[in-house]
């Protein structure tokens, strides 16, 4: 185990922020995980878990232990009537993960493709796109409780899966003190095991997609061809982190009621919303934030992305990076300005370190 001081956290998030970790330790297996638990000082000490470091505001110097998590590996693992079980290291790049089970004949994860972060951050957000979220193809994961140091294993009804939302994003401090049921830094995530549907079937009916069926006149297309869709898709849409930081959505698409939703429809025809199979309808967060007139303006570093107004980005790139309170000073903003209009508050998705 190798313990790290003043490590520069620019590049280990995608946001691209400037800040230190004061302690920073590198988990490459489980025995590092056990090490640190072994140390008097670093097992007394507050813990932050860092992935890829894609779903974070870091706004100041952090100064928790960081576990930056580097377990690598990737393999077919068993398999079922209906699905072939493939197992990830929680260090291990999503994207890079999703390509190699399809080019290995292990189909699913086509839609997820291009989501940045690592494996282990994929089930504590639940992430998704495309008609997909990754409780659809999840089989089960490995941990380490940080308080005791011993292993479990969780199932997808143990991980509380919900929108952007598991069982890792709540504190384990219930109302009143009381305990709760939630792993929010109680838990290190160390591998993380799909069930990749054997009887695969494209899930279609984006209007992205669609438009890429029409252009290509491929009415069937196979899980790499929609992998390929997806990228495009992503890339025309989104800026990449190595070029322009972001954090991906900033905002989660807010639910609403039926009543509520014709209530929006009757003062803006234009809204996007999607029905929802509950009855609920989902509005579309960035339409929300781009009728606001906020797409492409900035406050200090932080702007809403000119292609994508759910998206902020550093406009600052790495010599003269946004601050985190450039970040939140906007989103705040943001947030008052859609509550004022539409009476919604929009939540936010990274975690604000």
């Amino acid at each position: 185990m190798l313990v790290e001081k003043n490590v520069p956290l620019q590049f280990s998030n995608t946001f691209g922020i400037m800040a230190k970790a004061l302690t920073l330790v590198r988990i490459a297996s489980e025995e590092d995980v056990a090490a640190v638990l072994a140390d008097p000082v670093l097992q007394a000490a507050p813990k932050f878990v860092l992935g890829g470091g894609s779903n974070i505001v870091i706004t100041g110097d952090v100064k928790p232990v960081v576990l930056k998590v580097e377990i690598m590996g990737r393999k077919l693992v068993g398999e079922t009537a209906k699905a072939w079980i493939v197992e990830a290291g929680a260090g291990e790049n999503w994207h890079e993960v999703v390509a190699w089970s399809l080019h290995n004949g292990y189909p699913g994860l086509e839609n997820l493709a291009m989501i940045p972060g690592t494996v282990g951050g994929s089930p504590v957000q639940n992430i998704g796109a495309y008609g997909v979220e990754l409780q659809d193809r999840f089989d089960s994961l490995d941990a380490i409780d940080l308080g005791t140091g011993q292993s479990f294993t969780l199932n997808a009804a143990q991980c509380a899966f919900g929108y952007r939302d598991s069982v890792f994003k709540h504190s384990s401090t219930g109302p009143n003190g009381r305990p709760g049921l939630g792993l929010a830094g109680k838990a290190l995530i160390t591998h993380v095991r799909f069930a990749l549907p054997k009887a695969w079937k494209p899930v279609l009916g984006y209007a992205d997609i669609e438009k890429k069926m029409a252009q290509s006149a491929i009415t069937q297309p196979d899980a790499l061809q929609i992998y390929e869709w997806i990228c495009e898709i992503r890339k025309a849409k989104l800026p990449d982190p190595k070029v322009i930081g972001n954090a991906g959505s900033f905002f989660k698409n807010p639910t609403v009621t039926p009543e509520q939703c014709a209530d929006i429809i009757q003062r803006e025809p234009k809204i996007v919303h999607y029905h929802l199979d509950d009855g609920s309808v989902k509005l579309a967060a960035g339409w929300l934030i781009d009728a606001c007139g906020w797409k492409g303006k900035s406050i200090g570093n932080a702007g809403v992305y000119d292609r994508q107004a759910l998206v902020l980005v550093n406009r600052g790139g790495s010599t003269n990076p946004v601050t985190g309170g450039e970040v939140m000073t906007l989103a705040k903003a943001i947030q008052t300005s859609v509550y004022e209009r539409f009476g919604i508050l929009l939540e936010p998705e990274p975690v604000v370190v």
